[in-house]
């Protein structure tokens, strides 16, 4: 029993199966903050500045869309690593074909991998600019004067992102109802959901640049196999042609070539 629980763990990619933890941990946060988040802006623009943005509407989808796509991704990852760890690489790789189809998958995989990570940047920058701009909202929010109701928060000055058609009295936040409309309601709850978004972008960028280490060592591994099996090749001509050979070589070839850590 306890030689069936160590064969099983040795087969199991735990590199592979902390990164995949990491991607779906990293793009569940993301696609709930980033729903909520977006919400909340949609709401605000509604509500407050009386502009509807339709758009918003279809970001929403594309969010589950990446969080289904992360997900799928990472589990097929997975799948990569455990056929290439331990006693199954063996078993799955012992033909040439397999051996090239299993190198093709892991640079594909790479290459679709690093392709992501770029992706991932990208919204990582745009992220840390949406988590900028409602930090100052929220210092706006915050200035005693707004607080008193003594002064309005005006964005008549940044005029020049809002559509052509809105009103300067809506470019105006004041009365205690709208401020606590913008700031309380909108602003302090959106502010925290783009700081986790941020943070779980951070994760996937990390959980990405992890798939990538192990993508690598699972494709050197295939390709070493492959000389492992020539090896193998080699030792057995040999033994067949002198019978009275050591056969310890070839234990040590086998012993030596499982020994590799699992990625």
């Amino acid at each position: 029993m306890g030689s069936m629980c160590n064969d099983c763990m040795a087969r199991v990619p735990y590199a592979t199966l902390i990164a995949t933890i990491m991607c779906c941990l990293g793009v569940g946060i993301f696609c709930g903050t980033m729903y909520r988040g977006v919400t909340l802006g949609s709401l605000m623009m509604d509500q407050v500045f009386h502009i509807r943005l339709g758009w918003l509407d279809a970001v929403q989808l594309i969010f589950a869309t990446i969080g289904a796509s992360m997900a799928a991704l990472g589990f097929m990852i997975l799948c990569v690593g455990c056929l290439a760890t331990g006693a199954t690489r063996h078993k799955v790789y012992r033909a040439w074909r397999s051996r090239v189809g299993g190198r093709i998958s892991c640079a594909v995989f790479m290459t679709i991998t690093y392709i992501l990570q770029l992706g991932w940047l990208l919204i990582f920058a745009f992220l840390v600019i949406i988590t900028w701009i409602f930090t100052i909202f929220w210092g706006l929010c915050s200035n005693h004067r707004v607080q008193n109701l003594e002064q309005c928060i005006d964005f008549t000055q940044f005029s020049f992102i809002f559509p052509n058609s809105t009103r300067v009295d809506d470019m105006k936040i004041c009365g205690s109802q709208e401020v606590k409309l913008f700031c309380k309601d909108f602003v302090e709850k959106a502010e925290v959901m783009f700081i986790l978004a941020t943070v779980a972008t951070m994760l996937v960028v990390l959980s990405l640049i992890h798939y990538l280490m192990c993508l690598s060592a699972n494709y050197a591994h295939i390709r070493d196999h492959e000389k492992f099996q020539e090896l193998q090749e080699l030792q057995y001509l040999q033994d067949t042609g002198d019978p009275d050979s050591p056969q310890s070589g070839m234990g040590t070839l086998t012993s030596h070539h499982r020994g590799k850590d699992r990625f």
